[in-house]
């Protein structure tokens, strides 16, 4: 028994170093603590049935490549299409946000052909929140969760600094203690990601 434990704490390590994720990261996917995850690592402990199903989910493997000390090589054919399909994710995103950027460019060129003096420049203002949406959005599919907290910061600022500056310009009013909304939105959002989910 003591062997099959040392076999899945190098499996559950090997896995979660090759995808680059802390045992943080991986124990807030799984719903546990991080002290749960280290005592696997170091085959103090073992996950049961259902945490074992998850961690061959998560990693793209079978639940019989956490219990081997061998590996056949469809198993590393499988992890690097695993790869490739990260990479492919991460274009993908890169593409929608450039694609906000794009679209952000044309309003500026159309409203300068059509309107002159106008404060055009506000299109790529606007572009900022709108690719925060496209990151969440992309992040929550894709990436890592707690990456969230992050764009939803930058989403909640921009749009402030939308409001002021659309304000500013367009109605001439100096709203500048709309920002003051945006510091309990912060305190709100740092306190949402200090959660910690555990089993």
């Amino acid at each position: 028994m003591e062997e099959l434990k040392m076999i899945i704490a190098g499996n559950i390590g090997k896995l979660r170093r090759e995808a680059g994720i802390t045992q943080l990261d991986l124990a807030e996917e799984l719903n546990y603590s991080d002290k749960a995850v280290s005592k696997w690592e170091r085959g103090e402990s073992v996950p049961d049935i259902v945490t074992l199903k998850q961690l061959a989910d998560r990693f793209s493997v079978s639940v019989d490549y956490l219990l081997r000390a061998d590996h056949p090589s469809e198993v590393e054919a499988k992890r690097e299409y695993t790869k490739r399909q990260k990479r492919n994710h991460g274009i993908i995103t890169a593409l929608s946000c450039m694609l906000t950027w794009l679209v952000a460019t044309f309003i500026f060129f159309s409203l300068d052909l059509a309107l002159h003096g106008a404060p055009i420049w506000m299109a790529f203002v606007y572009a900022v929140p709108v690719t925060a949406v496209v990151l969440l959005v992309f992040n929550s599919i894709w990436g890592n969760r707690r990456r969230n907290f992050v764009i939803i910061s930058v989403l909640v600022w921009s749009l402030l600094l939308c409001v002021y500056l659309s304000a500013l310009v367009f109605f001439s009013q100096n709203i500048w203690l709309i920002f003051i909304i945006g510091i309990p939105a912060q305190i709100i959002i740092a306190l949402w990601a200090g959660l910690r989910l555990e089993k």
